[in-house]
């Protein structure tokens, strides 16, 4: 059985409290994702580099298979490409459809948000969700992950609104965008942010204040925006350039 000791002879970071072959098995799988996910957000790989697996295992300290675990889940939420030739590459973000997605996005949000006649219940219960992870301190161990919450607030805004349809859309259109979107949840003071403009945001529509709502919903899009496209671009050029950022920058 593999060893699930790191290149200094620590335990992986994250390693599991259980015990038994599956328990290393799993918290060395998610250890080589998470951190491969962190590195491809902040353009650690040079486009149309090959992602060696036996070069990411010596780095990371793991033996090949949660790498190739890790990279086939990268595959599937778009972060990595299948190269022709076998294995993967990372993948470029395209930041002109990024652009034209989020315009969609915030169509769709203010539709939502004009309706009028919010569901109060909903609303609630969104409100205490998120007063609940600002209590729990989740801004110090979330990172890109934290765009599943977020998606989740703004779909729920939309159902409250009472027209399903459009929150599907909305839905849709946030897993097209879910990859560049990582990129604003880097950091703890990012997602610290975050939680506090939601509930700014639930609060002025609990007590009908709907003009309130979309000034603050206006502002926290338009930051969030301009937050990705500066990771994303930043993360571009670093893998164009095949510039390695500083070990342990966000």
């Amino acid at each position: 059985m593999d060893t699930a000791l790191d290149t200094t002879g620590g335990l992986v970071p994250g390693e599991a409290s259980g015990s038994g072959p599956d328990a290393w098995r799993g918290s060395r799988a998610t250890y080589a994702y998470d951190e491969l996910k962190r590195r491809l957000l902040v353009g650690d790989f040079p486009l149309g580099r090959r992602l060696g697996e036996v070069s990411l295992a010596d780095q990371l300290g793991v033996s090949r298979t949660p790498i190739r675990e890790a990279l086939s889940r990268l595959h599937v939420e778009g972060l990595v490409v299948r190269l022709d030739e076998g294995g993967f590459s990372p993948a470029a973000p395209d930041l002109q459809a990024v652009a034209e997605l989020y315009e969609v996005r915030r169509s769709l949000e203010f539709t939502a948000l004009h309706r009028g006649g919010h569901d109060l219940a909903v609303l609630e219960a969104v409100q205490a969700e998120w007063e609940s992870l600002r209590l729990t301190g989740v801004a110090d161990d979330r990172g890109p992950e934290f765009v599943l919450h977020d998606e989740a607030f703004h779909v729920a805004l939309a159902m409250a609104a009472g027209n399903r349809s459009l929150a599907e859309l909305l839905s849709a259109t946030n897993e097209r965008i879910r990859f560049v979107r990582m990129q604003d949840f880097l950091t703890a003071d990012r997602v610290s942010k975050t939680i506090s403009e939601h509930l700014g945001i639930v609060e002025a529509l609990i007590d009908g204040q709907v003009d309130r709502a979309e000034e603050q919903l206006r502002a926290h899009l338009s930051i969030s925006e301009r937050v990705v496209e500066e990771r994303a671009a930043l993360a571009l050029s670093r893998m164009l350039l095949g510039v390695r950022p500083v070990a342990g920058s966000r």
